[in-house]
């Protein structure tokens, strides 16, 4: 399973999570940055990523459209980088469970 992180998160999530989430990208790593909510949607999809994003626009997106991509809702405000890391983490089997078997669309991680 691979993640994409999106702009309002730090490019070195994909980096610090690769040993659980190999080939894990930022929106800037394929040049997504500044584009809209729906493009980075239809990119995920289309190369199989799960979006990881703080952002509640992709929820609206994929109450329409539907999964995948499967989305991670990081529900908390500014923090550190590797607190976002160990929510992360502590969450990997659950992610991975669900995504895997299409338990859920989203899961929420405060």
């Amino acid at each position: 399973m691979k993640l994409l992180f999106d702009e309002h998160l730090s490019y070195r999530l994909a980096v610090r999570l690769a040993d659980i989430f190999p080939d894990s990208k930022h929106v800037k790593d394929s040049n997504l940055q500044t584009k809209d909510d729906l493009r980075i949607w239809e990119f995920a999809k289309e190369h199989e990523f799960v979006i990881v994003t703080k952002d509640s626009d992709f929820i609206d997106i994929t109450n329409v459209r539907g999964y995948p991509p499967y989305l991670i809702w990081i529900r908390s405000g500014n923090v550190r980088v590797s607190d976002i890391e160990g929510r992360i983490r502590k969450n990997a089997i659950r992610i991975l469970n669900s995504f895997e078997n299409q338990i859920v669309g989203v899961i929420q991680i405060r």
